[in-house]
């Protein structure tokens, strides 16, 4: 029966490759547009006693062709001389004898800004001439109510050929029935954490938007953003808080946007000039260069949208075939709970989505229950079960939404956990009842007693460390320095695969106690996990996905040869 089972897998993930093939097409890197954050361009303005227009030529020579305009605040209108703003008891104070209602908030102005301003606003205002001009009044505070885009240098900026982000933001007092951005907008990227309209008038906002592209920021989740992707084009966009580059040097800054592009399928490139100029110029010439020699080209992005083909569900044979021969390669009568186990477990935590985790939990333990097989031909048969699991997993996790990053992979942690569990539980005899007993009353020797807490703290340290954000203090300064050799010269492999791949050779070509060898096994199995783990990442493409796990083998296995002359040398030397 296993037999059929394993020919049910291999045609399962054959039929399947297809169904990647459109998720492919649409993420390759690229093009991509670098976008200045345009409060930073009118403070650079104002210090240097330039005008926005001159900056933004003056960046565009260093490659940049995009700006993001915000929504200006009554506030900044006010400070820009365009607006007379005054609380009630101040106004009192400069027309003692004028009717001024105490509490109220007055404006005054050209009367085409302030019918734009108040054509955005929910809430009562009144029109009341005090001296010789005419003031707006409302019974709030409007200092901060959004007061709508600089128009003028929107038109003047697309004219030049540049691209667009607005950048609007939501108030619960604003109103959605009117222009939300300037109609030369390229793509709009909301400001704070919240979407426009979040609470209840997505509908209106995505009408408002006219199929404008949205900005999906990483690392900066905005309510409301999901459901407005649902009927917009979205794009992803990165950017570096400026309170972290200005600690960073310019190439290693510009090296964190080159690998947005290249591995995380980033589009808008969002920046910030440092504080000193020379800085800046050195920034945008390493970010330039590094695009160029990574093949990203730079111009207008365009929406990565694709159709998942319906072949993907080809995949769910082989899912289902692969819990068969879980569960009747583990110690009876436990094989068919413990699947009953895991299915109630992905349903739980990933529900509709439970196929692909089921996937990642199962396929990396499925080579080890392949015990007729001896030396490295194991560790090769764990391996391409664990890539028929990343076909299956890609194939059915692999949508629009979740290659966008906008459905992050569920159960990441089971990923890494699960599959070393069922190793170890696989080596359990069928009569596994006298087992358990030896094992409860066993007495550890110090020794052993070292290498089993030895072991479980590197599952622990790999279940810390996954993602791509681990704690700094998790992650020493010398493997951070590595990390980012590798990333300039390679794909860079994550190092619990080249760890896991190393102690493989390390467990089956050297003459170990069973106990220590199984032991072995079960820290293997973590990099095993760690290849579908690498694949839940739908964000990154399948290409930079495949040689992070393929040079991660290649090094570990290398490394683990190594290993074993080493151990086998030095044995002897200590027989002697």
């Amino acid at each position: 029966m296993n037999f059929y089972l394993r020919i049910v897998i291999l045609l399962s993930a054959l039929l399947s490759l297809p169904a990647l093939l459109p998720r492919m097409q649409a993420e390759r890197p690229g093009p991509v547009v670098l976008v200045m954050d345009g409060e930073e361009v009118a403070d650079q303005a104002r210090f240097t006693g330039k005008t926005f227009l001159q900056l933004m030529e003056e960046y565009r020579a260093l490659g940049v062709h995009g700006v993001a305009l915000y929504e200006q605040p009554v506030r900044n209108w006010v400070n820009r001389g365009l607006l007379s703003y005054h609380p009630a008891n101040t106004l009192q104070l400069l027309y003692p004898n004028a009717q001024i209602k105490p509490g109220w908030f007055y404006l005054a102005g050209p009367p085409a800004l302030l019918e734009a301003m108040v054509a955005r606003w929910d809430i009562p205002t009144e029109r009341v001439l005090i001296g010789t001009q005419t003031w707006l009044a409302t019974p709030v505070n409007v200092e901060f109510f959004p007061a709508g885009f600089d128009l003028a240098l929107a038109r003047e900026l697309k004219a030049q050929g540049f691209y667009i982000v607005a950048r609007p933001f939501d108030h619960p007092y604003r109103k959605y029935d009117v222009e939300l951005v300037p109609p030369e907008a390229d793509a709009v990227a909301f400001a704070g954490l919240d979407a426009l309209g979040y609470k209840d008038n997505l509908e209106a906002v995505a009408a408002g938007l006219e199929g404008k592209p949205i900005a999906w920021i990483e690392g900066t989740p905005q309510r409301g953003f999901t459901q407005l992707a649902q009927t917009l084009p979205v794009k992803r966009l990165f950017s570096i808080r400026p309170e972290w580059q200005d600690k960073l040097p310019p190439a290693e800054t510009a090296d964190k946007f080159v690998l947005a592009a290249r591995e995380r399928g980033h589009q808008l490139l969002y920046l910030r000039p440092y504080r000193e100029p020379s800085d800046t110029q050195a920034f945008l010439s390493f970010l330039q260069r590094d695009l160029e020699r990574s093949g990203i080209p730079m111009g207008e992005p365009r929406a990565r949208d694709f159709t998942p083909s319906p072949l993907r569900y080809i995949a769910l044979l082989g899912i289902v075939a692969g819990l068969v021969l879980l569960a009747s390669g583990l110690p009876q009568p436990l094989g068919v709970p413990v699947v009953g186990l895991l299915v109630l477990l992905a349903l739980g935590v990933a529900r509709g989505d439970a196929a692909p985790l089921l996937a990642a939990m199962v396929f990396p333990a499925l080579g080890f229950l392949e015990r007729q097989l001896t030396g490295l031909r194991l560790w090769l048969a764990a391996v391409l079960y664990s890539l028929a699991g990343v076909v299956f997993l890609a194939a059915l996790g692999s949508t629009p939404q979740s290659v966008l990053g906008l459905e992050p992979f569920r159960g990441v942690s089971l990923t890494l956990v699960v599959p070393p569990l069922l190793v170890a539980l696989s080596f359990l005899p069928s009569n596994y009842k006298p087992v358990l007993n030896f094992l409860y009353n066993y007495q550890f020797k110090l020794g052993e007693a070292v290498l089993v807490l030895l072991g479980l703290a590197v599952v622990a340290l790999a279940v810390l460390r996954r993602g791509n954000d681990a704690a700094p203090s998790i992650v020493p300064e010398w493997e951070l320095q590595l990390r980012a050799f590798l990333q300039d010269v390679m794909v860079r492999p994550r190092f619990k695969e080249i760890f896991a791949h190393a102690l493989a050779p390390m467990a089956l070509l050297l003459p170990w106690p069973t106990w220590m060898r199984n032991a072995l096994l079960v820290l293997v199995a973590v990099g095993m996990g760690s290849i579908l783990n690498t694949f839940s990442h739908y964000h990154t493409p399948l290409s930079i996905s495949f040689f992070r796990v393929l040079n991660g083998m290649l090094i570990g296995l290398l490394l683990g040869l190594v290993g074993v002359w080493v151990f086998r040398r030095l044995r002897e030397w200590w027989l002697r």
